[in-house]
């Protein structure tokens, strides 16, 4: 990474815009030196009708659900308002490494941060529009989005945030009333609203340190700070909690079977939050290597590849924030320690979950034997990775995804006996395995179904499996067709960023 040091300008204020009853925004993010953004206006769009509004996460926020669904609100939620006191929106700046090639200007080349709320918990959180027209980061691109991939975010984020792993939340999908232009030909335009704890991502940082910037390095690790960590004394214990949130993090992506598809420094955000759902897809069939992008050539943000990812890019975070640790023997020292926090962190967040998952409640490193060995069996088997976990906690069965009989019998042998030390009753340990073992996952096929249908018009699919995702661990009556595996003509091997 090229370092050029460059001094960001002081930001200076735009005129005020009226805001929409009920829908009142903050901006502390464009206190930062401006270096660090650009202020933008969405482009508006001929024809906004909202597709969906997450009316329970709007009320969690603190925004007004029903002044969204009215008529100023979606002309907000499209662009086509702007709140106050600041008139505009924001586009943000970054850099990143982009399958590990260093590339100093990304920024949100088609998203606008249209600002910040307050909710009733007290925690402040982005609201911001994806699709909202080009900006001084666009690279060439049009700026837009189109149907299919802003319905696949609102479903996988949606269905994430049940399945309880650490996410940005999809508040709301808009037609635009425009078509733009993609391989497909022309597609509907839409926009999506991404709610997040922050968009502060690696690549933010990067951004600034590869500038030579220390003002806006340590502002942005100051804002990092209060919004998130407020316990941190500075950049250190910053690149401590950053690493402790991720690896809880990629934890629960594992857990649940998640391949995030473009794990790039500026798609890891300084929350813990998943964010950026491109290419990203859930295992059907099991297996460690597995690759859905389409742009992952070599593979190197396969499924069992992510934790190594993660420490990657966690190591470029550290790379950023050196000049504000210290760049002595001694600060180098610490923030390698701090970073090799991540192998443990992880290790122990992925037995735990994995150990729960088959009614384990207190693990210890025996249980990884266990556990591994039944994945072997199900990599071996391409068993399907959510089913056999589910089985296990509805019936208690020796998996089907040993080939060989006696060996299955001999792993289910092995695992009641560990469960014997447990001590629970077998409904009380049914009930929390199903609890650490979904039934419903926002699966590739169906999610294809419920796009294909939105382009012929009938949003039904979208909105009934949108309900199902609602209650993975608990599935309602009449969900399913939402459990089943893929058939092999319906299986989804390949997936697109969409942009």
């Amino acid at each position: 990474m090229t370092i050029h040091p460059q001094t960001c300008a002081p930001a200076e204020a735009a005129p005020p815009e009226t805001t929409p009853p009920g829908l009142e925004f903050e901006f502390t993010y464009a206190d930062l030196p401006e270096c660090l953004f650009t202020r933008q206006r969405p482009q508006p769009v001929p024809a906004p009708r909202l597709l969906a509004l997450n009316h329970d996460l709007a009320r969690a926020i603190g925004l007004d659900p029903e002044a969204l669904a009215a008529p100023g609100g979606v002309a907000l939620l499209a662009g086509n308002r702007l709140p106050g006191p600041d008139g505009t929106g924001l586009a943000l700046g970054y850099g990143g490494h982009q399958f590990g090639g260093w590339v100093p200007r990304l920024g949100d080349g088609r998203a606008v941060l249209l600002g910040e709320v307050v909710g009733p918990d007290g925690l402040r959180r982005d609201v911001h529009l994806k699709g909202a027209g080009r900006t001084p980061w666009a690279r060439g691109g049009d700026g837009r989005a189109w149907l299919g991939p802003v319905l696949r975010e609102y479903l996988v984020a949606e269905g994430m945030a049940a399945l309880g792993v650490p996410t940005t939340r999809a508040l709301a999908a808009l037609a635009t009333g425009a078509e733009v232009l993609r391989e497909e030909g022309a597609v509907p335009g839409a926009i999506l609203v991404r709610v997040a704890a922050s968009h502060l991502r690696v690549g933010t940082f990067q951004f600034a340190y590869a500038r030579g910037d220390r003002a806006a390095l340590a502002a942005l690790a100051d804002l990092a700070i209060r919004r998130h960590y407020p316990q941190a004394r500075g950049a250190l214990d910053l690149l401590r909690a950053v690493v402790a949130a991720q690896a809880e993090t990629l934890a629960a992506w594992m857990a649940v079977g998640f391949v995030h598809g473009v794990m790039n420094t500026d798609n890891m955000a300084i929350s813990g939050e998943t964010i950026d759902y491109g290419p990203c897809a859930f295992l059907d069939a099991y297996h460690p290597d597995t690759v859905f992008s389409s742009i992952d050539t070599f593979g190197r943000y396969a499924y069992a590849n992510q934790p190594r990812i993660a420490l990657w890019n966690l190591a470029q975070f550290a790379t950023a924030l050196m000049p504000l640790i210290g760049e002595d023997a001694a600060a180098m020292d610490a923030a390698t320690e701090g970073l090799g926090g991540f192998v443990d962190a992880y290790r122990a967040a992925w037995l735990r979950r994995f150990a729960a998952k088959l009614g384990i409640t207190r693990p210890d490193a025996g249980d990884e034997v266990l556990i591994d060995d039944l994945l072997a069996a199900m990599a071996a088997a391409r068993a399907d990775f959510t089913r056999t976990f589910r089985a296990l906690a509805e019936a208690g069965a020796a998996p089907a995804a040993f080939r060989d009989p006696a060996e299955g019998a001999a792993w289910h042998d092995r695992w009641h006996a560990r469960l014997a030390r447990e001590g629970a009753s077998p409904e009380a340990r049914r009930a929390a395995m199903k609890a650490a073992n979904p039934a419903i996952i926002p699966r590739n096929h169906r999610i294809a179904e419920a796009i294909a249908s939105a382009l012929a018009g009938d949003l039904a699919p979208f909105r009934a499996l949108s309900a199902a995702l609602s209650s993975p661990y608990d599935p309602a009556p009449g969900t399913e067709p939402f459990r089943a595996a893929p058939e092999p003509a319906e299986e989804v091997r390949t997936t697109f960023c969409g942009t």
